[in-house]
C-alpha cells in the first residue's frame, strides 16, 4: 500500500474509502462499480489538482519520499552489465556513493551516483546517500578511469548533503568535495548529471557539475536544506517552508535560473507512484542529453562547462 504525505491525506482518505467498497464488492453480490468509479474520477483529479499547485516546501517531501526510486532502481531499469567497482585506494569504500562500468542503451559508460537505501538496514548500511570523503575521492577514480578509456559519465544525485561528522571533517571532507567537483569540469569526456531526489549543498554539486544537469519534475536542489537554512535565519527549523519558498529550491525555479537545463516529467502523483515509468522518462532524458554532446572534443567539453557554471548568476 502506497504511504502518503501530510498533504495528501484528502487523497488517502478517498483511496481508503475506495479499497474498502471494493472489498465489499468482492465478498457479495452487490453491484459497487459506478461508485468506486466515481470516487476514482474524484480521487484521481484531487491528486491531479494538488500536484498542479505544489508549494516548494511540499515538493521538497516529495523528493525526499522513501519510495521514490533508487540509485540501485535506475541501475537495474536503465543499465545492463553494472559492474560495481569498490573503494578509492587510499582509505576505504564508502556505501553512500555506489559506482562502476555500465552499458546504457548500447553504449558504454561510467554511472555514479548517491543510494539512499529503502529500509531501514540498507539506509543505515548506505548512510541515508550521505557521503564520506572516501565516496567522493572514489567518485573521482571512477571518473578518471571514465576518461582514460573515453567513456561518457552519468550521475544520479540524491543526497541531503555530504556527512558532516567529526571524522569525515578529520579525513577532509571540504577537499574531497571540491576535488570532486573540480573533476567533473575538468572531464574530458560528456558528463551529464541528474538531480532525482535531493540535490543538497556541496555533497550534490560534487557529481553535478555536468555538461547537461537533469533534474526531475519534483525534485529539489540548493546549497543547504530548508530546515537548516530556517535554522540560521530564523533560529527554528519551524520556518522550513519559509525557506524552501525563498531559496527557489524547485526545478520550475533552476531552469528559470539557468542553474539546471532540463526538467524530466514525473507520472502523476511523483515517480514514488509509477517508479517505472519515472525510470523510462529518466533514461529517455540521458539519452537525448547525451547524444547532443556526441562528437565534441575534450576542449569543447570543457569550454561548454566553464560557460555554463560561470554564466550562473551573471546579470
Amino acid at each position: 500500500m502506497a504511504s502518503f504525505l501530510d498533504f495528501e491525506k484528502p487523497i488517502a482518505e478517498l483511496q481508503g474509502r475506495i479499497d474498502e467498497l471494493r472489498e465489499t464488492a468482492a465478498e457479495g453480490s452487490v453491484d459497487l462499480a459506478p461508485e468506486v468509479s466515481r470516487l476514482q474520477a474524484k480521487s484521481d483529479k484531487l491528486l491531479r489538482d494538488t500536484y498542479a499547485r505544489l508549494t516548494p516546501w511540499q515538493k521538497t517531501q516529495v523528493a525526499r519520499h522513501g519510495e521514490r526510486p533508487h540509485f540501485k532502481n535506475y541501475v537495474a531499469g536503465l543499465f545492463d552489465d553494472f559492474m560495481l567497482l569498490a573503494g578509492d585506494r587510499a582509505f576505504g569504500d564508502d556505501q553512500a556513493i555506489l559506482g562502476g562500468f555500465a552499458t546504457f542503451r548500447g553504449r558504454r559508460v561510467v554511472v555514479i551516483g548517491h543510494e539512499k537505501g529503502d529500509d531501514t538496514a540498507s539506509r543505515l548500511r548506505h548512510n541515508f546517500g550521505m557521503g564520506k570523503p572516501e565516496g567522493y575521492r572514489k567518485a573521482i577514480r571512477l571518473m578518471q578511469l571514465a576518461e582514460r578509456f573515453g567513456l561518457p559519465v552519468v550521475t544520479l544525485v540524491d543526497t541531503s548533503g555530504a556527512f558532516p561528522g567529526v571524522q569525515a571533517e578529520e579525513r577532509g571532507q571540504a577537499e574531497a568535495i571540491a576535488r570532486s567537483t573540480e573533476t567533473c569540469l575538468s572531464l574530458g569526456v560528456p558528463l551529464v548529471a541528474a538531480i532525482v531526489g535531493e540535490g543538497g549543498s556541496g555533497g550534490a554539486i560534487a557529481l553535478a557539475a555536468g555538461n547537461a544537469v537533469l533534474m526531475f519534475e519534483h525534485a529539489v536542489y540548493s546549497v543547504i536544506s530548508p530546515e537548516g537554512c530556517a535554522s540560521i535565519l530564523w533560529r527554528t527549523a519551524d520556518k522550513a517552508a519559509d525557506a524552501a519558498e525563498a531559496m527557489r529550491v524547485t526545478a520550475q525555479d533552476l531552469k528559470s535560473l539557468g542553474v539546471i537545463d532540463t526538467i524530466v516529467p514525473e507520472p502523476l502523483g511523483g515517480a514514488q507512484r509509477e517508479p517505472t515509468a519515472a525510470i523510462r522518462a529518466l533514461g529517455d532524458a540521458i539519452a537525448e542529453a547525451l547524444s547532443r554532446l556526441d562528437g565534441q572534443d575534450p576542449v569543447q567539453l570543457r569550454r561548454g562547462r566553464r560557460e555554463k557554471f560561470l554564466a550562473m548568476g551573471r546579470l
